[in-house]
C-alpha cells in the first residue's frame, strides 16, 4: 500500500490505544465492553482496513492482537510519540553515541581551538603611526578578524541547536548501571536550558563583545584621546570572556571523551592537539604582551603631552580612529605634534631614555605596518617566554610585575603538562617496540646463562620475530576472550570462517558447526625447520595449513622413509577425528603416526583435542557422514602415505613376476596385495618381497574398526 497505507494503519492503531487508555481509566466501570460504532465500521472497511471490537472482559486477547498489529505495521507501535515529536520545534532527537554526533563533537572541538586562537587577534587591530605618533584601529585588519569571529560563533550556533535536541543520561538511572538515555524532546530541551553548563553558558562565550570594544568603544574613546582606557577595556573584555572561553572549551574536551572514551582514534592526533593548545597559549599571551607594550608606549606619549602643556591629549588619537588609508593628521595641534623630534626620540625611538621594561621589544612592533610580522612575532615571544621561563626585564610597576609572575608560572604549569602528555603519547606509541626490546635482551641473558648452542638460539629469535612481525605484540587471544560471549564468537567466526572454509574437510558443513569451531580454533605461527610433532607422541590438537608447508615423515623401516609435503588446505593430527567419534571412548590419546617438521614459516589454526571432541560428540551425525569420510581420508597424509607404499609394492610384484616369466604382460594387473609367493622365484627376490610386505604392514593405514577405513 505504501507510506500511505502505513500511516492510516498507525492511525488507528493509535486510535485504539486511546480508546483502551480512556477505557481503563477510573471513570470507567469493568465488565462493560466497548466498540467501534457501525458508521466508524464502514468507513474503515471503505479505507481498506477490517474493525475490531474492544472488549475489556479478555485482556489477554486484546494484548495479543495488539501485539500482532504492532508487528504488521513495522514497528510503527511508537507512530504517535514519533509524530508528536516530529511536531517539536528543535525537530529529530539525537542520540550522543551516533557516529555523525561524534564527528560533528570532534570537529566542533577544532573549531573551538581556533576560535581561541582567533580572540587574540583583536589585540593587533590597534597600533601606534611612528610619524604622526598617534593611536588608530586598523581597519582592514579589523574587518578580516570580525568576519573570522562572525564564522566561529555561527558555528557555536549550530552546536547550540544541536545540543537543544541531543538525548543525555538521567543521573537517577546512573545508581545501576551505564544509565538509562532520555529521548523525550521537551525533557531534553528543558534539561539543556537549565544545565549550569548548558545553554545560558554556550550563549555567554559567543557574545560579541570582542567585536563591540573594537568597532564602538574603541574608536569613541580615541577620539576623546583616552588612549590608555583603550587597552584596559580590551584586558577586561580578553579576560571576562575568555577565560570562560578556555573554561568552555576544556568541558567540551571531556564531554567527548566521556561519550567514546577517546578523542581521535591515533595517538598522533592527541600529540598534534596537545602542540595546537601550546601554541595557543603562546599565541594568547603574546597578544597580551603586545597589548601592554602598547599601553606602556600611549603612557609614554601621554607624560610628554603633559609635560608639554599646550598639547591637548585629543591628539594621541589620530584624526580618524579606525584607519583605512586616508590622511591621519588634521589640524594644526596634531601637527605641532607630529614635528616634536624630542617625542619622538623619546617615546618612538627603540633607543629612547624612556624605560619600557619587559615592553622594550614592543617599542618597533607597535610602529610597524607589516600585520604577519606585527602577528608572529609575539608568538614567537610567547613561545620563546613560556619554554624557557623568561629572562624578562621588568620595571617596579605593578601591573607588569603582575604580568611577569603570571608569565614565569604559566610556563612553568604549561610546559610540564606539554612535557607529560607527549611523554604519555610517546610511550603509548612505541611502549611495544620497547617491550619487545626488553623480551628479546632478557632472552639472549637467559640463553647466555643457559649456554643454548648457536642453532637453538638462532631459532629462538626467528620464532620472536615471526611472532611480533605477524601481530606487532598485541595479544589478540587476550583482547578476543575479554570480550562477551557472544560478541566474541561473532568476531571469530568474522575473522576465522573464510579460514576454516579453505580446509576442504569443513567445506560443506553446516554454518553451526563451522561457527562452532571458528570459537575454539587458535592461531598458530611455526618457523622454518621448527619440528611440530615427532612420531609416537601423543597427538594434542589438529593441525589445519593455511599458509606455507609442512613435511611429514614416517619411519617405514630402518634408513627407509616415507615422506608427504602438506600445504595450505591440509591439516595434520587426523588420528584425533578416529579417536573422538570412537565407541567404546577411551581416554587416552592416540599416537602421532608421522614426524611433521615445518618447511617454511607456517601459520595454522589449532583445534585442541577436548575442543575437537566437544564438537564432534555435538554434532555427531555430521562427522558419520561418508562424503567427509571420503574427503578426510583423501587428504589425510596417513593415508597417503600408505597408498603410495602400497602402490610402489604393487608396482615392484609386477616388474618381479614379469622378469621371472621373461616376457612383459600387456596390462597391469594389481595382484591381492597380500597372496602366498610363488614358488618359481628365487630366494633374493623372496627376501626383497618379505621385506616390502613388511613396510607395507608397518605403514599408518588404520585399523579396521576405526572410523576413517
Amino acid at each position: 500500500m505504501g507510506r500511505k497505507g502505513q500511516t492510516m494503519r498507525s492511525q488507528l492503531f493509535c486510535r485504539k490505544i486511546e480508546s483502551i487508555a480512556v477505557a481503563n481509566s477510573p471513570t470507567h466501570s469493568f465488565g462493560h465492553s466497548s466498540s467501534l460504532s457501525p458508521d466508524q465500521g464502514q468507513s474503515s472497511s471503505r479505507d481498506g482496513t477490517n474493525s475490531e471490537t474492544v472488549t475489556h472482559d479478555h485482556p489477554e486477547a486484546l494484548n495479543v492482537g495488539l501485539r500482532k498489529e504492532a508487528i504488521d505495521n513495522d514497528n510503527h507501535v511508537e507512530t504517535c510519540q514519533v509524530s508528536k515529536r516530529s511536531k517539536w520545534v528543535f525537530g529529530r532527537v539525537l542520540d550522543p553515541r551516533s557516529k555523525a554526533v561524534q564527528e560533528w563533537n570532534r570537529l566542533f572541538l577544532l573549531v573551538c581551538g581556533i576560535g581561541l586562537a582567533i580572540d587574540p587577534l583583536f589585540f593587533y587591530a590597534l597600533s601606534v603611526s611612528g610619524k604622526f605618533m598617534c593611536l588608530y584601529v586598523d581597519g582592514w585588519f579589523a574587518i578580516t578578524v570580525t568576519a573570522l569571529r562572525s564564522m566561529g560563533d555561527a558555528m557555536h550556533l549550530w552546536n547550540i541547536w544541536l545540543q537543544a535536541k541531543l538525548a543525555y543520561v538521567s543521573k537517577q538511572s546512573l545508581v545501576v548501571g551505564s544509565g538509562k538515555l532520555v529521548t523525550d524532546p521537551r525533557s531534553i530541551a528543558l534539561h539543556y536550558l537549565r544545565s549550569r553548563k548548558g545553554f545560558l553558558f554556550d550563549v555567554f562565550v559567543i557574545l560579541p563583545l570582542p567585536q563591540m570594544v573594537l568597532w564602538v568603544a574603541a574608536p569613541a574613546l580615541i577620539k576623546e584621546g583616552k588612549i590608555s582606557r583603550v587597552m584596559t577595556v580590551f584586558l577586561i573584555m580578553f579576560l571576562f570572556q575568555y577565560l570562560p572561553k578556555v573554561y568552555h572549551s576544556i568541558c567540551m574536551l571531556r564531554r567527548v571523551q566521556h561519550v567514546s572514551g577517546y578523542i581521535f582514534s591515533t595517538i598522533w592526533w592527541g600529540f598534534s592537539l596537545n602542540i595546537l593548545a601550546y601554541f595557543v597559549a603562546a599565541h594568547a599571551a603574546g597578544a597580551c604582551w603586545y597589548l601592554l607594550g602598547i599601553q606602556r608606549s600611549a603612557k609614554c606619549l601621554q607624560n610628554q603631552c603633559e609635560v608639554i602643556g599646550s598639547c591637548d591629549l585629543n591628539v594621541l588619537g589620530c584624526n580618524k580612529a579606525i584607519y583605512y588609508g586616508s590622511s591621519m593628521v588634521k589640524g594644526v595641534a596634531r601637527t605641532a605634534w607630529t614635528m616634536n623630534d624630542t617625542v619622538h626620540s623619546i617615546c618612538v625611538n627603540n633607543n629612547g631614555i624612556f624605560n619600557y621594561g619587559a615592553y622594550k621589544w614592543v617599542v618597533p612592533l607597535v610602529t610597524n605596518t607589516n600585520r604577519i610580522e606585527k602577528v608572529l612575532f609575539p608568538i614567537f615571544w610567547g613561545l620563546m617566554t613560556l619554554s624557557t621561563f623568561g629572562n624578562l626585564e621588568s620595571t617596579t610597576e605593578w601591573l607588569e610585575v603582575i604580568f611577569n609572575i603570571i608569565m614565569l608560572t604559566s610556563g612553568l604549569l604549561l610546559v610540564t603538562m606539554l612535557i607529560g602528555n607527549i611523554k604519555v603519547f610517546l610511550h603509548a606509541a612505541i611502549s611495544k617496540k620497547q617491550s619487545m626490546q626488553l623480551r628479546m635482551r632478557n632472552m639472549e641473558w637467559w640463553m647466555r646463562r643457559r649456554q643454548l648452542p648457536h642453532h637453538l638460539r638462532q631459532r629462538v629469535r626467528h620464532y620472536e620475530r615471526q611472532k611480533w612481525a605477524a601481530m606487532r605484540g598485541v595479544d589478540e587471544g587476550g583482547m578476543i576472550n575479554d570480550l562477551p560471549e557472544g560478541l566474541r564468537r561473532d568476531v571469530k567466526y568474522h575473522l576465522c570462517l573464510d579460514l576454516v572454509r579453505q580446509v576442504p574437510l569443513f567445506q560443506h558443513m553446516e554454518d553451526l558447526v563451522l561457527e562452532n569451531i571458528c570459537d575454539r580454533v587458535k592461531s598458530v605461527i611455526f618457523t622454518k625447520g621448527e619440528t611440530i610433532m615427532n612420531e609416537g607422541d601423543p597427538v594434542q590438537r589438529m593441525l589445519f595449513i593455511v599458509r606455507g608447508h609442512i613435511r611429514s615423515t614416517h619411519q617405514l623401516r630402518k634408513e627407509v622413509r616415507s615422506t608427504c609435503m602438506l600445504g595450505p588446505g591440509n591439516f595434520c593430527g587426523d588420528e584425533l577425528l578416529s579417536w573422538c567419534v570412537r565407541r567404546p571412548f577411551v581416554e587416552r590419546l592416540p599416537t602421532s603416526s608421522s614426524t611433521f617438521v615445518s618447511m617454511e614459516t607456517t601459520e595454522a589454526f589449532a583445534l585442541e583435542a577436548q575442543e575437537l571432541k566437544y564438537v564432534t560428540q555435538h554434532f555427531r551425525y555430521t562427522f558419520l557422514s561418508e562424503k567427509l569420510k571420503g574427503t578426510a581420508r583423501y587428504y589425510s597424509s596417513g593415508w597417503r602415505t600408505w597408498a603410495a607404499v602400497a602402490i610402489q609394492l604393487a608396482w615392484r610384484r609386477y616388474k618381479a613376476r614379469s622378469a621371472a616369466s621373461g616376457s612383459s604382460l600387456p596390462s597391469l594387473s594389481f595382484v591381492r596385495l597380500r597372496r602366498p609367493l610363488t614358488r618359481m622365484y628365487s630366494s633374493s627376490c623372496e627376501e626383497d618381497r618379505l621385506r616390502l610386505f613388511a613396510a607395507l604392514i608397518a605403514s599408518p593405514k588404520p585399523n579396521d574398526d576405526d572410523f576413517f577405513l
